[in-house]
């Protein structure tokens, strides 16, 4: 499942949205999802909370199976070529690598595909929709979506359930995870299968997480001094990258209310107006308002050294390029039809104020973003391929 499709929109509905301060956008959302997950048994990492399920998928070993080998079936695409799991990496902590995803029909999308790490946290899905909230919503827009197409399977709800259903392996597992259900083998269910499996996608194993619960040596001295330039106000990094998570719009059972933040990082500016090149013009596409311009959501820092290329579209390709960016406080782009003087964007975040950073203090930053590799999660088997 493909993050930032143009075709949820369609999916689910443009919704105008709005109270813009400090270039954020407080959504103040009650996201009233019951903790159906809670008695289901968690594989956590120490200090990290029940994620929230809702009361109409509840949580099954049995589930997240089915879900697993949906996740990796190309029989998911209208061509049988393409599976979630063609965009979403496990090596990878679920991305793909390129700058912009390209769906099953060979078609480029305009945004990066991002990662699903720890997703069963998130406030908020895709890089810039302000009312998506749930997974099994944000599902239907790569399946059934065609603006642009992701697996393509509009109008192919009837065949996806034949393939499904000539499985033996699939008859079992629809069975199992849904006993309730007369012919348990409906796309309703596919959605909650798989996002039962995504909810279990959990990663808090990383060095850093190991030094933080007491093992001082395991990350270097220079990843400690990478941290703490990390959350200064120098860099000013910690605002949107915090928590947990390294992430500031996440839930969980006890903290089910969501204030859904969209930032806008300064990565155009064109003609001096603010202006981002469409389609990718953050959520100013659902509310028209010229403040959420450019603003798009905060992705989570984990095991942010495999998931290049970074930002939306994917326009930085390594750190030291988001780095740069962010030291200048925007980026600037000299000629072209995007040209424009970043920092100079009147609806970019106030935390963009710029910095310099010595050798040494790059190499430091460097050294805690590795330190946030979660090799287990990146290697684990229960979230491979089981068709292999």
């Amino acid at each position: 499942m493909r993050p930032g499709s143009g075709a949820l929109i369609l999916l689910v509905g443009i919704a105008a949205c709005g109270d813009n301060r400090e270039g954020e956008l407080d959504a103040g959302v009650d996201a009233a999802a019951d903790a159906a997950g809670e008695s289901f048994a968690w594989d956590l990492p120490p200090g990290f909370p029940t994620p929230l399920v809702p009361a109409d998928n509840p949580m099954s070993a049995a589930k997240v199976e089915l879900g697993r080998r949906l996740f990796y079936d190309t029989r998911l695409s209208g061509n049988q070529t393409f599976s979630c799991a063609s965009c979403h990496a496990q090596a990878r902590a679920f991305t793909d690598g390129r700058a912009v995803a390209i769906g099953s029909t060979g078609e480029l999308h305009p945004r990066n595909s991002m990662g699903l790490t720890n997703v069963a946290y998130l406030g908020r899905f895709v890089w810039a929709n302000p009312v998506l909230s749930e997974l099994e919503q944000q599902a239907l827009g790569p399946m059934f979506g065609f603006e642009p197409v992701e697996l393509g399977l509009r109008n192919l709800e009837d065949e996806l359930l034949a393939r499904l259903k000539a499985e033996p392996i699939y008859q079992d597992l629809f069975a199992r995870s849904f006993e309730a259900d007369a012919d348990p083998v409906t796309v309703a269910n596919v959605v909650k299968g798989i996002s039962a499996f995504e909810r279990v996608l959990i990663s808090g194993r990383a060095p850093f997480d190991r030094w933080q619960h007491g093992e001082a040596t395991a990350i270097s001295a220079s990843a400690i001094r990478g941290h703490a330039l990390f959350n200064s106000e120098k860099c000013e990094c910690f605002h949107c990258h915090s928590g947990f998570n390294l992430q500031d719009t996440v839930r969980y059972v006890g903290h089910p209310t969501v204030e859904a933040r969209f930032h806008n990082t300064a990565l155009y500016n064109i003609d001096g107006l603010g202006g981002y090149p469409a389609p990718n013009t953050g959520i100013y596409a659902f509310t028209n308002l010229p403040a959420d311009m450019g603003r798009f959501r905060t992705p989570s820092l984990r095991n942010i050294a495999v998931t290049a290329p970074y930002f939306h579209d994917g326009s930085a390709a390594t750190l030291d390029d988001v780095l740069d960016h962010y030291a200048a406080a925007g980026r600037t782009i000299a000629s072209g039809p995007n040209a424009g003087v970043g920092s100079a964007n009147p609806y970019k975040s106030s935390f963009l104020i710029g910095f310099t950073l010595s050798a040494e203090e790059r190499a430091d930053l460097h050294a805690f973003f590795d330190s946030l590799t979660d090799d287990t999660f990146l290697t684990d088997p229960r979230f491979a391929d089981p068709w292999r």
